[in-house]
């Protein structure tokens, strides 16, 4: 059962919805259909890309499969990143049992062929206000990705383009052709 009213994080994390992705915004419940085979393919490349680059490198963590992370506090917001990295010298110490309490360094968003414009700029402007650097926003069925800085600017990578990690995740380079 869904509750009525907002809620807090900690309510969010004990919420027992199978079958449904969630977020809480502004202590809003939001309620998803689990994303398509289409999603996951991509989102699971772009996570064993990262996830490689950033190992080799001893760079930090990445964390995948629609990972939480508390971004503000009364009323608590939750967003669920489809992949993150976090800088090593960031990481919680120890990890936290429930949500992170930070922004992640980099966010990657594959759309889903029912995400709204307005929601996905509503998701990249709440990672960007709590101290993400840079958010990638992927469209497998444009086949092209969206960059947004914390900078406030913003770039649109072709299919013929690469993702770049800049000063966030140095040295990393993702050709969209890799992952669609």
């Amino acid at each position: 059962m869904i509750p009525g009213g907002t809620m807090t994080a900690d309510e969010l994390l004990h919420l027992d919805l199978p079958g449904k992705r969630t977020q809480l915004v502004k202590g809003v419940l939001l309620v998803r259909e689990p994303a398509g085979y289409r999603h996951g393919e991509v989102t699971a490349m772009l996570a064993k890309i990262l996830m490689d680059h950033v190992d080799d490198g001893d760079l930090g963590r990445v964390v995948a499969a629609e990972t939480g992370f508390k971004l503000a506090r009364d009323p608590d917001t939750v967003r669920a990143a489809d992949v993150a990295f976090i800088r090593r010298e960031r990481l919680p110490d120890p990890p936290p049992a429930g949500y992170a309490e930070l922004a992640p360094d980099l966010v990657v968003e594959v759309l889903s062929p029912d995400d709204r414009p307005g929601a996905v700029l509503a998701k990249v402007a709440d990672w960007l206000e709590a101290g993400s650097r840079l958010v990638w926003v992927v469209d497998p069925r444009r086949r092209l990705a969206r960059v947004y800085r914390a900078d406030g600017s913003e770039s649109l990578i072709s299919e013929d383009g690469a993702l770049g990690g800049e000063d966030v995740v140095p040295g990393l380079s993702c050709t969209l052709d890799a992952i669609f």
